[in-house]
């Protein structure tokens, strides 16, 4: 790379992809469009990727963990489509064409989730907000008005009993038997765990999920430091429902950290509480101080499995969730360098080529695209998580909008927090590069739809930078091109606005932004189509599991 934006990242990058058999494979012999055109042109949406890692750094025992954190994995995939849609089976069944079958497991049910959860099977009407943490007939002012004392909880569906009143059933209750069983296999992995801190974590883990009581678990999660081999599972985002944002859903990753990368990367969380002192927002916005435990993480990852796995395809994560367990240790930031190799090397690439001003090319790397997602995850702990007028935490006052907020918050101060650590010689490079690449990353990412928390986000910020000259399209070409000051005027204004509407759990004006901002505009439509024309893929989906990686063959 001619402009490493992380100080020794574009040698690590070149390491990664000349010693390591995994890397190397993936940049540039698993991440393929195949040749044979499918039936269902949908399918064309999505190119093909292959998880996997050099399992050579890995001990018999790590080895040997791998395949039953999967089969765990795979009970969090079957509750998934529970929470989503309901019956799997019974929908697949109806299903005769192979393609549409096909698509519809993708999408975790028969809603395209990257056309705005348009229905694609004859028959089905449209996606309920709530899928199917709800009664699809329950109403919102039947909820509200309801005295459930746990109504709002992560953790419950709501049914109606047998007089037809609502009733909320905990997620464990629900599906007790499969819980059951991934909580063995989680015990059964912590027996060859040889790392202390993930053994106490898996143990934790598996009675958590048993309770849905998670809270140690997480901290349990943080405090592990040495592990190479980890797992997130359990219901945990909360993006699936878009009725109030209350439920979460179903999901696992099976990951391997990469150390070297790691230790690297440290360094970054050390400079949180100077970053949110420094926010763009009044006083009152940044009381709140982050935990002092935060990490930054590299991985492979080589199993996706539910929520994470549906649709568009996560490659970075910022967790836990838990504001107490937030503000009282921090967050874990976990990069999932091969999946994010892939979408830059076969989906942002293409798109920068097509709709990038050719003079402002140049900008487009994967240094700034890797520490663009990266200060995206670690700015989810800066800013602040409870009202300061008394209306509860961010996410309990803005509802069904928290989400998407909080995501338009990580975007803006995601790029805030690299012009700082640029400016105190922390980041070493071209500024630029990073605000050109974020553009790019837009066009990448609407393409996911704006009905989605991360699609209304990406289209506020595409809408809010575009009405001040942060950008300008060139009619003739297509192409557009980033004025540079203007950009990072507007960035912090963006900035500001959200940090005041959190701080306030101003419900009603987020609702007004969202509706206002978050849509896509008939030029930006038309530059999308182009894309897909051009046979651009929007996202990918993977070749995973054990007889991928080789495990089934290999003796243990």
């Amino acid at each position: 790379m001619k402009r490493p934006i992380i100080l020794h990242l574009a040698l690590l990058i070149l390491l990664c992809m000349t010693l390591l058999p995994g890397c190397k494979q993936q940049d540039h012999n698993t991440v393929q469009v195949s040749e044979e055109k499918p039936t269902d042109k949908r399918l064309q949406k999505y190119t093909s990727f292959t998880l996997n890692t050099d399992l050579n750094k890995l001990s018999p025992n790590q080895l040997k963990m791998i395949p039953i954190l999967i089969e765990a994995a795979k009970i969090m995939d079957d509750l998934f489509w529970f929470d989503a849609y309901g019956d799997k089976d019974a929908l697949l069944k109806s299903i005769d064409d192979e393609d549409l079958r096909s698509f519809a497991r993708i999408n975790y049910g028969p809603w395209d989730r990257l056309d705005g959860n348009r229905p694609f099977v004859d028959g089905i009407g449209d996606k309920p907000l709530g899928a199917n943490f709800y009664p699809s007939d329950m109403t919102k002012e039947e909820f509200e008005e309801s005295p459930l004392p746990d109504k709002t909880s992560l953790y419950t569906y709501i049914r109606r009993d047998t007089d037809g009143a609502l009733q909320s059933i905990p997620y464990h209750t629900m599906h007790k038997d499969k819980i059951s069983r991934a909580s063995q296999l989680l015990k059964k992995a912590a027996q060859l765990a040889d790392d202390e801190g993930l053994r106490r974590y898996l143990l934790l883990r598996s009675e958590a999920l048993t309770t849905d009581d998670y809270r140690k678990s997480d901290m349990a999660w943080l405090d592990m430091k040495t592990n190479q081999i980890d797992i997130v599972i359990g219901p945990i985002e909360n993006y699936e429902d878009q009725l109030y944002g209350y439920k979460t859903a179903h999901e696992a990753y099976v990951l391997v950290k990469d150390m070297e990368w790691s230790k690297r990367l440290a360094k970054y969380a050390s400079f949180l509480l100077e970053l949110q002192n420094g926010l763009p927002v009044a006083d009152a916005y940044k009381q709140e101080k982050p935990g002092t435990d935060t990490e930054l993480n590299a991985y492979d990852v080589i199993y996706y499995a539910g929520d994470c796995n549906s649709g568009s395809k996560t490659i970075a994560i910022n967790l836990p969730n838990d504001e107490e367990v937030q503000l009282a240790k921090g967050t874990r930031r976990l990069q999932l360098k091969n999946a994010m190799r892939a979408k830059f090397d076969k989906i942002l690439i293409p798109i920068a080529d097509m709709l990038l001003d050719d003079s402002q090319r140049k900008h487009i790397t994967f240094d700034a695209f890797f520490a663009n997602t990266m200060f995206h995850e670690v700015a989810h702990g800066l800013g602040i998580k409870n009202t300061i007028n008394g209306r509860g935490t961010v996410r309990t006052a803005l509802k069904e909008h928290a989400s998407a907020l909080e995501e338009g918050k990580a975007d803006m101060l995601g790029l805030y927090m690299i012009r700082q650590l640029y400016k105190k010689g922390e980041i070493s490079g071209d500024l630029q590069d990073n605000y050109v690449t974020f553009l790019a990353s837009i066009f990448r990412s609407v393409r996911f739809g704006a009905s989605s928390a991360h699609g209304k986000a990406n289209m506020i910020r595409f809408n809010f930078l575009n009405e001040r000259g942060a950008f300008e399209r060139d009619a003739e070409s297509g192409k557009y091109k980033v004025n540079f000051d203007k950009f990072e005027l507007a960035m912090d204004e963006l900035s500001e606005l959200i940090l005041t509407l959190q701080g306030d759990g101003n419900y009603k004006s987020v609702a007004a932004l969202v509706k206002e901002q978050a849509l896509i505009g008939t030029t930006l439509k038309e530059d999308l189509d182009r894309l897909s024309s051009a046979g651009i893929p929007v996202d990918i989906v993977f070749e995973q599991g054990i007889k991928v990686l080789g495990l089934n063959n290999k003796k243990m």
